[in-house]
């Protein structure tokens, strides 16, 4: 039943796909083979899948203090008021605007996110209960807002609550981090007001020190906002400095920054000479800034086969070790155990023994060493096998059980620590437990197996090869549709 309901959002993500991206949707089915090798192997429960793990339309998000301007720069990049603005906290919920048709703006609650496989949010509302220290559900956090501004087709945008006012919440936290991992592109805004570290110390912390060694570490941009107010009481110069050694002390030394003002509600400049020279520079970095903004859709497509490959390889050269060497550990955790069982049975029988009267004991050992009764001898090996049998389920259990508990402590990415101990339990189970002893592989894994994974991979290269015709010629020679175009 849960098999048959993802297999459902796929279908329906596919056919979306299928209408704006003719290549996508063909990578849908290579996700939904990486998600049948994965239920094989115990990586994935069958209500899940990888392919719900990214966000299939370009995704941007504006992350920074809550008086930086962001809402702000959304509204003129969309070209119309769509989001509240003011000097302090106005909004505590993350906001993820799309595009609709509809000329009339609509906002729907946390639930349409995590219903639908189409955006970053899904099914995310499990992980919110369980980091929310006060019981807030999904619409306390996440909402969804339509816009038929031109700007957002085929793209995503995530207007987020100022991070400051908010640190504090492990539900807020994880989002923020939920968001960095699948966004193309990742605005962080700073306030020109405040460009010391002390002013926006949580926003250093967790959007500049732990990004910068990230490998996606490229899409991030880091904005210096509102300039234009800031260029009227102290010298601009000054404050991007001020600025830049904030972020050179958090430890960036290098990476995309700009600093800009709004030109649609800038205050009026006294100073000629500065007002030029900023308006100049600022407007060279919005135009930066705007080519980022719409080259992300390539970047997407890139990026969603880029993730196709990092998850094929992660199974073959990351997880399947990684549970090797957890079934590994786990037998010997069992020998052990049972070893120490088994021992402490045989010191507890001798102390019994020790304490018998000398009959009782010429009696069990004539009884152990007789063997011309058949009958007997059948007993003594079906209670001996018995014991170690029962010795062995239970060393087994004990083991998996004391290795889950490590698992949970080891790992800190979710997924990764899900899918181990979900593929760990799968293979420590009474009939594996029964013959723990010839367990060579994990279930599931096999050179068919593998070549499926090698498939997958080989078809990464053409999925890159088809995007590539796309943007690039290499050969320099016009394809037969532009030559008509030409001669026309």
């Amino acid at each position: 039943m849960q098999k048959s309901k993802i297999d459902s959002r796929l279908n329906k993500l596919k056919e979306k796909l299928q209408e704006e991206n003719d290549i996508l949707h063909e990578v849908v089915d290579s996700f939904r083979e990486l998600d049948k090798i994965a239920y094989k192997l115990g990586f994935l429960s069958e209500e899940q899948s990888y392919a719900t793990r990214i966000s299939w339309w370009p995704m941007i998000s504006v992350l920074g203090l809550y008086s930086a301007g962001k809402s702000t720069f959304i509204n003129h990049y969309l070209g119309q008021k769509l989001q509240a603005t003011a000097t302090q906290a106005v909004d505590d919920k993350f906001t993820v605007i799309c595009f609709s048709d509809d000329e009339v703006v609509k906002t729907l609650p946390g639930i349409a996110l995590d219903a639908d496989p189409r955006f970053p949010f899904y099914q995310i509302s499990k992980q919110i209960e369980e980091t929310s220290t006060n019981n807030q559900r999904i619409d306390a956090y996440l909402r969804l807002k339509t816009c038929p501004s031109e700007q957002l087709r085929g793209k995503i945008v995530i207007d987020s609550p100022g991070f400051d006012a908010d640190s504090q919440r492990d539900s807020t936290l994880h989002i923020t981090k939920h968001i960095i991992d699948l966004s193309d592109l990742v605005l962080v805004f700073f306030d020109a007001h405040h460009p010391e570290p002390g002013a926006m110390r949580d926003t250093l912390k967790h959007l500049v020190t732990e990004t910068i060694d990230r490998a996606d570490s490229n899409k991030f941009l880091y904005i210096l906002n509102q300039m234009d107010i800031t260029a009227r009481e102290d010298s601009p110069e000054e404050v991007v400095a001020a600025w830049q050694r904030s972020l050179a002390h958090a430890g960036l030394t290098a990476g995309q920054r700009f600093y800009i003002y709004n030109p649609e509600l800038c205050l009026p400049i006294e100073n000629q000479e500065v007002r030029v020279r900023l308006e100049r520079k600022c407007q060279a970095n919005l135009t930066d800034i705007h080519k980022r903004l719409e080259q992300v859709g390539e970047d997407r497509a890139y990026r969603v086969i880029s993730m196709l490959e990092h998850t094929a390889k992660a199974i073959e050269e990351k997880m399947v070790p990684q549970l090797e060497e957890l079934i590994q550990r786990w037998k010997s955790r069992t020998y052990w155990t049972g070893t120490v069982f088994l021992l402490l049975l045989l010191a507890a029988l001798a102390a019994g023994l020790g304490f018998a009267p000398a009959e009782t004991r010429t009696e069990i050992w004539s009884w152990l060493t007789n063997f011309e009764d058949p009958m007997g001898i059948g007993i003594r090996i079906g209670g001996l096998v018995f014991v170690l049998i029962f010795l062995q389920l239970n060393s087994a259990k004990i083991a998996a059980n004391t290795i889950l508990k490590q698992i949970k402590s080891e790992f800190e990415d979710e997924y990764t620590r899900d899918g181990l101990m979900r593929a760990f339990r799968k293979n420590t189970r009474f009939s594996r437990a029964l013959f723990i002893w010839i367990i060579s592989q994990p279930v599931g894994w096999s050179q068919k197996i593998q070549r499926r994974i090698g498939d997958v991979l080989n078809s990464v290269n053409g999925y890159v090869q088809q995007l590539n015709d796309r943007f690039t010629n290499p050969s320099g020679k016009q394809s037969a549709v532009a030559l008509e175009q030409t001669t026309e």
